[in-house]
């Protein structure tokens, strides 16, 4: 089959290339890089060294003797994403591209702004290449558990049967987003499944957990195939925060109570799971939805989990706690459903003292390329404007110039 991995240079797009070109799927990698820029202008960057897009392809070539192609561009340029659907003709595309963080979304109006025009109209028009060139082709976009929000009922998958004044239906699950980012992924739900209603195409939406994990069989190949590993305050989860902090000895930063609950799974899962959602495709007209995780875990079980396991290796880590700069619940009831994907055939990873142990192993030994002054959280959510170094980003909004045409689409192989 013929895979198009869309935001493949990232942290879970490029390890997914890879998994996928190894079992004998052609890829084709999407990306314009935007998530280095972003760095570069906030001033954080990947604990672990990561190699360009372009020796990246390279080193997998000559570790493994399979090709992976590329193609650089915006996926809001719908010439570009049209034509690279168009040439590559793909059976399925992996759609990871798109401005994955909440803390991001609120810095201020232009990232609102930035987020929701990247990931909206990224997505729909990925859905119009796909309704003119490859109908057929089956659409898997990760979206996020974040969607549904913390609601005081159980978290099914997707989709709800509802009967009210007598007569019942089944209906999307209630969204209850908790930032511009996760707003932005329930746009890209609701017109997903509108395109399967009126056009027949195909996709799944993974409602995904949050991601831990550095390490897959692929990236463990060669150094220059490793991945990204995010610890700071805009990028970083919150396991991988805890993680650097017990390394550098700062106590482990807990937001306020630190009830607050969400799905976790392993990296090796994730590419698992994508891999079973191409398998076996959606139906043609068929929205379907899963919910991705494997594991619920609050916050404060994270970090005590984190002190444990730094103690074992002889270090004594405190637990602080502190003001949560976001707006939610702290301590709340969650349970969510996720048994679609184990019934077509996950075996889960489940956190272990092991795994936390190879984290922080592999913090350890990068450690002194910790940015202290990034690890706190550097947006707060009830400004309207955050000021952390984030001050030239490029966001069409009103009253500027249109941009200039951008060339067409060339997919090229790597040398």
């Amino acid at each position: 089959m013929r895979v198009i991995v869309t935001g493949g240079d990232g942290y879970l797009g490029w390890p997914q290339a890879m998994y996928l070109s190894k079992r004998g799927y052609e890829v084709c990698v999407v990306d314009n890089f935007s998530r280095r820029l972003w760095d570069l202008e906030g001033g954080t960057e990947s604990l672990i060294p990561i190699a360009s897009l372009h020796d990246r392809v390279a080193a997998w070539r000559e570790t493994t003797g399979k090709s992976i192609q590329i193609a650089v561009g915006d996926l809001t340029d719908f010439p570009f994403i049209s034509g690279v659907v168009r040439d590559f003709k793909p059976d399925a595309i992996v759609h990871y591209g798109e401005q994955r963080s909440a803390p991001f979304s609120m810095i201020d109006r232009r990232h609102s702004v930035l987020t929701q025009v990247n990931n909206i109209v990224g997505t729909l028009n990925i859905v119009y290449a796909i309704r003119e060139h490859v109908p057929e082709c089956h659409l898997v976009k990760l979206g996020t558990m974040g969607e549904y929000g913390t609601p005081n009922i159980d978290i099914e998958e997707g989709f709800i049967e509802i009967t009210h004044n007598g007569r019942t239906d089944t209906l999307p699950f209630p969204k209850q987003p908790g930032s511009f980012y996760h707003l932005s992924k329930v746009h890209d739900s609701h017109n997903i499944q509108f395109a399967c209603k009126i056009w027949g195409i195909r996709s799944t939406d993974l409602n995904q957990g949050v991601v831990y994990g550095i390490e897959t069989d692929e990236t463990m190949l060669d150094e220059r195939l490793a991945t990204r590993f995010d610890y700071d305050g805009i990028w970083g989860t919150v396991l991988n925060r805890f993680c650097i902090e017990a390394a550098i000895g700062h106590p482990l930063t807990v937001h306020g109570k630190g009830g607050q609950t969400r799905g976790y799974l392993n990296i090796r899962d994730t590419m698992r799971c994508i891999e079973i959602a191409i398998e076996k495709p959606a139906k043609p007209g068929e929205y379907r939805v899963f919910n991705q995780f494997t594991e619920q875990f609050s916050v404060a079980q994270l970090a005590d989990l984190i002190q444990a396991a730094a103690k074992h290796k002889g270090r004594t880590v405190a637990i602080q706690h502190i003001a949560d700069p976001r707006v939610e619940a702290e301590v709340h009831y969650y349970n969510a459903r996720h048994t679609k994907l184990i019934d077509l055939g996950l075996k889960p990873r489940l956190l272990s003292d092991t795994l936390i142990d190879s984290v922080l192993d592999k913090v350890e030994h990068y450690k002194h390329r910790v940015k202290k002054d990034r690890i706190e959280a550097l947006v707060n959510w009830r400004n309207t404007s955050n000021a952390i170094g984030y001050g030239t980003m490029s966001a069409k909004v009103e009253g500027e110039a249109e941009p200039e045409p951008k060339p067409k689409a060339r997919i090229s192989r790597a040398r």
